[in-house]
């Protein structure tokens, strides 16, 4: 009885004992499963409230840009679906659509398919949280009109401010997919519409994620069609971080049809083109806001009067003037290269007035016609702007231009 006593104490004082041992494993095994279901509701809990988040994530996005896009009281802005690219930190607005609210305007100043604001990630790997947006389609009417409320130029909206407001990272690249601008007129006897068609463009760099000590660090490129038919191309380098505009810009035409303009120079200059090609070469550089340049208007085979044509029309001052035009063109022309053109300098400040240099023009179109014809090139005479290089034209053009780059 005793040694039965002395076993049942020893079973009882024993914490080591495989009761005491079983009880303690049992008691973490219940605590776990505790655990994990507390770690289960609380993943339930936050899936479904990213899941609700989600869901309401566009229809927020949508309210916040349409209140973004209404600020200006000429302007009113419209989208279509919000879509939330989670996976790699973007959100995408269809059917953009910006109008302007005054007067009878019948084109929008922006519509685009689709814009995309997105984290840009090789930027992570300079340690720099910065983004990108992407415009595909994207089309600019500016519009010219007799009253202040018809005409549409852009120049009173916030645009810049408006497009660092949609998107939730500081902007350090863009780009245009497949663009349009137009510059057109509608209260005129024929509307006029001069456009830029299939635009290209990328701006690159403009937070320095490289930490470049370069002034001029960002830069811009373009490409594009004018009137669905010569080549136009853009380049620029500038300093995004000067108090007044610092840059290098260089533009450069080739081969477009005179005869396709017609509309806009019989509005403006009361004549019209019977054949011809134009060439134009546009150079500039400035410096805190002082800009210098040049700008290189070249016409070849040109063809402003023809008899037969003209004296058909009712005008007898239209008439007389299309002939002192064709005259001096054709006067004022150099003969073995059949062009007519000049070089026309000018300088100023961007704040303020630009002047070009009337007798240095007058002269250059005397230069042009009997001393050595211009070609359609850089003045420098390097071809390139802080590195930037003009590619070989890709235009159809019957008129040889092996003089040019």
């Amino acid at each position: 009885m005793k040694h039965s006593r002395t076993i049942s104490h020893q079973a009882r004082g024993d914490d080591d004992g495989p009761i005491a041992k079983a009880e303690k494993s049992a008691s973490t095994l219940r605590e776990r499963r505790r655990c994990w279901g507390r770690v289960g509701l609380f993943c339930l809990t936050l899936a479904v409230i990213a899941g609700i988040g989600r869901l309401m994530l566009p229809r927020l996005v949508r309210d916040y840009v349409n209140r973004t896009l209404d600020r200006n009281p000429l302007y009113a802005g419209r989208i279509g679906d919000v879509q939330i690219h989670l996976w790699r930190g973007a959100y995408s607005l269809e059917d953009v659509r910006i109008s302007k609210t005054t007067g009878n305007v019948p084109v929008p100043f922006f519509a685009a398919k689709r814009v995309d604001f997105a984290l840009e990630w090789n930027a992570l790997l300079h340690r720099k949280v910065v983004g990108r947006f992407v415009m595909v389609q994207p089309e600019i009417n500016f519009v010219v009109a007799p009253t202040e409320g018809e005409m549409q130029t852009g120049a009173d909206g916030p645009w810049l401010q408006m497009i660092r407001d949609l998107s939730p990272f500081k902007i350090n690249s863009a780009v245009v997919k497949d663009g349009d601008i137009h510059f057109r007129s509608y209260k005129l006897e024929k509307p006029v519409d001069v456009y830029l068609s299939h635009v290209e463009a990328s701006i690159d760099n403009l937070s320095n994620i490289h930490d470049e000590s370069k002034p001029l660090l960002s830069t811009v490129e373009a490409r594009a069609l004018v009137m669905d038919q010569a080549m136009l191309e853009y380049k620029m380098t500038l300093d995004p971080f000067s108090y007044r505009p610092t840059f290098h810009m260089a533009v450069r035409l080739l081969g477009l049809d005179v005869t396709k303009i017609n509309d806009l120079v019989r509005t403006y200059g009361k004549f019209d083109f019977k054949r011809g090609w134009f060439d134009f070469v546009l150079e500039t550089d400035a410096k805190e806001g002082q800009l210098s340049g040049y700008a290189k208007p070249l016409f070849r085979d040109l063809k402003v009067f023809r008899l037969t044509e003209d004296l058909k029309k009712d005008n007898v001052l239209q008439f007389f003037w299309q002939a002192l035009v064709g005259a001096a063109t054709s006067l004022f022309k150099n003969h073995p290269r059949d062009q007519f053109g000049t070089l026309i300098p000018f300088s100023g400040d961007l704040s303020g007035a630009t002047t070009a240099d009337i007798l240095a023009t007058v002269g250059n179109v005397l230069r042009n016609a009997f001393i050595r014809a211009y070609l359609p090139r850089l003045e420098s005479g390097q071809e390139s702007i802080q590195g930037l290089k003009f590619e070989p034209p890709e235009i159809s053009d019957p008129i040889s231009v092996s003089d040019s780059p």
